[in-house]
């Protein structure tokens, strides 16, 4: 798996990505439909030039292929905390490791580059899947804010807040660590 900046050329293959399974139609979630990838790239690409974002790729490394999207959101540096969110992976990635994979990159950047005290994940209440893979990486659930945003549908979203502080890292890097040897090694006795 590698991260490689987000860019307009990724939108062909990132339509394709979402296209398995459906991702976009989960009410729960606000990923975009593949005829809508173009925009959300350039939308993301935006926020990015603001200052706002950084948001990334998702490769998978057997294939080469772009298999979704991930973003730093919600920065703030006076305060030493970011949010990983924004995330959705091809249904074929899910399960495989890349996810894993790719947090561990992203939270080893924020707590050792950047020197964050505190890395967010929000998901909505009723995202089960999204909710019990932020508690894999080691996140603690913060809280729940009620009614916190509207979605698409007009339907009230409760937002679940998840977190891991900098003294919980070296415990959570090597619980991802462990996780991500143990996957890569169950795929090569499956091979």
């Amino acid at each position: 798996m590698t991260l490689e900046p987000l860019a307009l050329e990724h939108a062909d293959e990132l339509a394709e990505a979402v296209a398995e399974g459906d991702l976009w139609k989960r009410w729960y979630t606000n990923i975009p439909a593949p005829e809508q990838m173009h925009a959300e790239i350039e939308r993301r690409l935006a926020l990015h030039a603001a200052g706002e974002v950084v948001p990334w790729t998702v490769r998978r490394a057997s294939d080469g292929r772009a298999v979704g999207m991930t973003t730093y959101l919600h920065i703030v540096a006076e305060h030493r905390r970011l949010e990983i969110g924004s995330t959705w992976l091809a249904a074929s990635a899910q399960g495989t490791g890349i996810n894993t994979e790719a947090k561990l990159h992203l939270l080893a950047r924020a707590f050792d580059t950047l020197g964050c005290i505190a890395v967010e994940f929000r998901t909505h209440w009723h995202n089960r899947q999204s909710r019990r893979a932020i508690a894999a990486l080691g996140a603690k659930q913060d809280g729940v804010l009620r009614s916190h945003q509207i979605g698409r549908d007009g339907t009230l979203r409760d937002t679940v807040v998840f977190s891991i502080l900098a003294s919980e890292w070296p415990t959570v890097r090597l619980a991802l660590s462990e996780k991500l040897a143990r996957t890569r090694g169950h795929a090569s006795a499956a091979s």
